[in-house]
């Protein structure tokens, strides 16, 4: 049976921020992502160690990362299209199983002794198109736990987990890295798979009756969707925003074993350290995106997230030292929180029900159609450049393109508009 519902104003306060979390369904969901997500982080510091010690070159951690995201892309919109026919929950019980025996082959092959950059890069390949199908109903499966009125603290919370594992799978695979080994880390994350499955088993929701959404082939319903997002501004602003940041913002995570090893000059477990510092950032700041940020009009939240995220990427690149490097990376993971959220948020309150997958794909599309784009062109500029010039070009190019969409366009208001289109004010 499913969870009885349970009436809960979601008032801005900081005594509010953890408001969803008296929804049972919520909190089995959102502990199982929290060890399964902590297992995925600490693989993804794991892949560019991996590459950079098989190659030593900025250039191939770009083409792993590049490879990671890139088939997503390809199963993005395949992915909308199932969470919008099938039931969500059963649609991931199927991806993170197929996502835990990628992660298992990882560790197989690397006990083996086989040390081949192609194998490697084949298996992320294909890691990056369940991926691809999973993250759409992933996303839009929170709407299905918690009622509108404390969605925006419900996708705030999910982003925390998230980034809360973002602090602990790197700081645990800076350790393992250092102690165990590459295998372990592939082992360990291929283990944490289990705690999702195991949420997602005992979460009882019924599945929605949905309106129709847009029939014919997948060509005819993408059309249908890009029509339904063109009709919502806010929507539509979302999608540029992201867009940036997958290209000019996030592809800095990628380069951290390049500052690790050519500009810090550390070790396994402090490299480990500047991936946990983007974690501890977004744990910092999720109180009050959660709390307080509720009250604060959805286009100022997002302003003032852009404006610290972008300045604290071009921190990071000038950094003199460690300590400051560290620093701005807790800035940075702060701000990615607050924009990840803001967008989730405004996303799921405009859509449409009958499209809500597949608008949701194609946002995560444009995401993961930019940062592998990103992570491939920055990992060149790296060469060519350095990594600090070519970091700081990428953060000033971000805060250049939100700033014309917040200042040049106004559809950065358009994100307060109301659900159906109607605007705000």
């Amino acid at each position: 049976m499913p969870d009885p519902p349970v009436t809960i104003p979601a008032r801005p306060g900081l005594r509010q921020a953890l408001v969803a979390f008296r929804y049972p369904n919520y909190r089995r969901f959102w502990v199982g992502a929290l060890l399964s997500n902590t297992g995925s982080w600490l693989q993804a510091v794991t892949i560019p160690f991996v590459v950079y010690g098989l190659t030593a070159s900025a250039s191939w951690v770009g083409v792993a990362g590049f490879l990671q995201f890139a088939p997503a892309v390809v199963a993005g919109p395949i992915g909308g299209s199932i969470a919008d026919r099938f039931h969500r929950r059963n649609v991931l019980l199927v991806t993170q199983s197929l996502a835990a025996l990628v992660a298992l082959a990882l560790w197989a092959v690397w006990v083996s002794g086989v040390r081949s950059l192609a194998v490697v890069l084949a298996l992320v390949a294909v890691g990056g198109l369940v991926v691809g199908v999973n993250i759409p109903s992933w996303q839009a499966f929170v709407s299905e736990l918690v009622p509108r009125e404390v969605l925006l603290n419900a996708v705030t919370l999910n982003s925390t987990q998230f980034n809360a594992a973002r602090a602990f799978g790197p700081a645990l695979g800076g350790l393992v890295l250092g102690t165990l080994g590459v295998g372990w880390a592939f082992l360990l994350n291929a283990g944490s798979f289990l705690a999702v499955l195991a949420a997602l088993a005992a979460i009882r929701v019924p599945r929605l009756a949905r309106p129709a959404g847009p029939g014919g082939s997948l060509r005819d319903e993408l059309r249908a969707t890009a029509r339904s997002v063109r009709k919502r501004p806010g929507i539509v602003a979302c999608f540029v925003i992201v867009a940036a940041l997958g290209a000019l913002g996030s592809p800095v995570f990628q380069m951290l074993v390049v500052f690790a090893e050519e500009v810090f000059v550390v070790g396994d477990i402090r490299y480990g350290l500047l991936g946990a510092a983007l974690g501890v950032g977004a744990i910092v700041t999720a109180p009050f995106v959660a709390g307080p940020g509720a009250g604060m009009r959805r286009s100022r939240l997002i302003t003032l997230a852009v404006l610290a995220y972008g300045a604290a990427v071009v921190a990071f690149a000038l950094a003199p030292g460690y300590a400051a490097g560290l620093a701005a990376l807790v800035v940075v993971g702060g701000g990615y929180l607050a924009i990840a959220s803001t967008l989730n948020t405004t996303i799921q309150i405009q859509v449409d029900e009958a499209v809500r997958g597949k608008v949701l794909a194609v946002y995560l599309m444009l995401l993961t159609a930019a940062l592998p784009a990103g992570v491939l062109a920055q990992g060149l500029l790296v060469e060519a450049i350095g990594p600090r010039a070519a970091v700081a070009l990428a953060g000033g190019a971000f805060l250049a393109v939100v700033g014309w969409l917040r200042w040049g366009t106004g559809l950065v208001a358009r994100m307060d508009d109301l659900p159906g289109g109607q605007s705000s004010s």
